[in-house]
């Protein structure tokens, strides 16, 4: 009975899930700890069987289940470290970069103009979502609160509007788009090629905020919030910043260069790759060859992304000239924040690695055995008992990934791009008291507790519904398989 992979399952999740809330511990230490105790309760024959799934021989396989257990996390930790240390990395210093040197808001700004002020809302739902794609959601928060204090100072009204358009496109890019650590971690474990991921985050995140959208508009005029004032964002410093002169912005192309450089080159090699087999691309000559060597170089993800931070750095020098010591910082700030997600999801990785051992995949395939479909709200559902749990999106994609990771192997009626996608929307429920981000969004905009309850915490919600009735949807009508 204890032997039992969901009885092993139930122990690690309360492990996670009550280290983390109820002994207040990192989620570093609580995911290692369910590890340990995960690896410990499982059997050896559940090993083996784990290693002959995988394609092991029975020697190998016999070999895994009688190495010592701190060994196989640290291996399944190392491997989890090589796969996103330096995307994620890389993500930080684009992110930081971006805000130091006033890239971000120069292109928000250019939304704006193209949008103009009556439709800002569109502008900043969709800004945040761009942003959102290699930067961190607090970042983006961050960055583009004061803008809509600025813009709700212009428009005199629509302030919740503002606010939840900026909270819906950062929140969905985040758990949707690579290079953010949730998806990664995703495209990693589930063996999603992160081009399919981009793209099919990318249309799913449309749908989503679009509902999100819907919500904000309804939830604006049901409750009128006032523009408050405030110690670290007075109104005086507000409206200084609304008449600050874009020429002293970088340009928008330079702006645009840390995000379109790694999205541009990643999209490329996936089309190639798409497009052309491992055949044609060798059986190609001249400059077709040429092109298309340069491309697969480049486009490799992670030297892409570390290109991408070389442009956003190049763009932070160039505007800061002369304050070397803020760049310097600025950078060891980034690293510094990327080396505590980097250990968090890596003891993610190590904790899913143990969960798979313990032929938990299996076990839920037999029980799925006759509708597949039913995996994909499973998906949803599992990450979102453990997000509302314990208020992190990211280790409730971790854990759910860690369960459901060994399905992207077996024979599955669509592609296992949409279990990683029906993940990522049920990591957005339920944000409360609990989560770091309901606090930066409540603290940051003004908003009391009882008001996020009632606005943020509902978006976030009905767009994860949103996305996995459309998810659920493509993966019947294009399965892709």
């Amino acid at each position: 009975m204890l032997q039992d992979p969901l009885v092993i399952l139930l122990v690690g999740m309360v492990l996670v899930v009550g280290g983390i809330i109820a002994f207040r511990l990192n989620p570093f230490l609580a995911l290692l700890l369910a590890a340990l105790v995960v690896a410990w309760m499982t059997p050896a024959e559940s090993i083996v069987g784990y290693g002959l799934s995988r394609g092991m021989s029975q020697a190998a396989a016999e070999a895994l289940a009688a190495r010592p257990i701190g060994d196989r996390i640290a291996t399944a930790f190392g491997t989890t470290t090589g796969q996103i240390g330096i995307l994620i990395a890389m993500a930080a210093i684009i992110g930081k970069c971006m805000l130091v040197s006033g890239a971000a808001e120069r292109i928000v700004r250019s939304i704006l103009g193209v949008t103009g002020e009556k439709k800002a809302p569109v502008a900043f739902i969709s800004g945040s979502f761009f942003l959102g794609i290699p930067v961190f959601f607090d970042t983006v928060f961050y960055l583009m609160i004061p803008l809509a204090k600025a813009m709700a100072m212009k428009l005199k009204g629509n302030y919740l509007l503002l606010v939840l358009c900026v909270t819906a496109g950062a929140a969905m890019a985040n758990s949707l788009v690579p290079p953010t650590p949730g998806p990664l971690f995703l495209i990693a474990e589930m063996n999603i090629p992160i081009g399919m991921m981009m793209v099919g985050g990318f249309l799913v995140g449309l749908v989503t905020i679009a509902v999100g959208y819907l919500f904000a508009v309804w939830a604006n005029r049901r409750w009128e919030i006032p523009l408050r004032d405030s110690l670290e964002a007075p109104l005086s410093e507000i409206k200084a910043l609304s008449e600050k002169n874009t020429s002293n912005l970088p340009g928008i192309l330079s702006s645009l260069g840390p995000i379109i450089i790694p999205l541009g080159l990643i999209s490329a090699k996936a089309g190639v790759e798409t497009f052309f087999t491992p055949e044609a691309i060798e059986q190609t000559t001249g400059v077709g060859q040429w092109v298309i060597a340069t491309v697969l170089f480049f486009g490799e993800k992670n030297l892409a992304l570390i290109l991408g931070a070389l442009a956003a750095l190049i763009t932070v020098i160039r505007i800061k000239r002369g304050e070397r010591d803020q760049v310097v910082s600025s950078v060891q700030a980034a690293l510094t924040s990327a080396g505590v997600i980097i250990l968090i999801t890596a003891a993610g990785g190590a904790f899913g690695a143990m969960l798979q051992q313990t032929g938990i995949s299996s076990r839920i395939a037999d029980l799925t055995a006759n509708y597949q479909m039913a995996l994909i709200p499973l998906a949803f559902f599992i990450t979102a008992l453990v997000r509302t749990a314990q208020g992190s999106a990211t280790v409730a994609m971790i854990t759910a990934s860690g369960i459901l990771a060994g399905m992207a192997t077996t024979a599955l009626e669509y592609h296992q791009l949409y279990l990683g996608l029906s993940i990522a929307c049920g990591s957005k429920l339920v944000p409360w008291m609990n989560d770091s981000g309901f606090w930066i969004v409540c603290k940051m905009s003004n908003l009391t507790e009882k008001e996020a309850l009632k606005t943020f915490s509902p978006l976030l919600t009905i767009m994860g519904f949103a996305g996995l009735i459309v998810i659920m949807l493509a993966a019947k009508l294009f399965p892709l398989s």
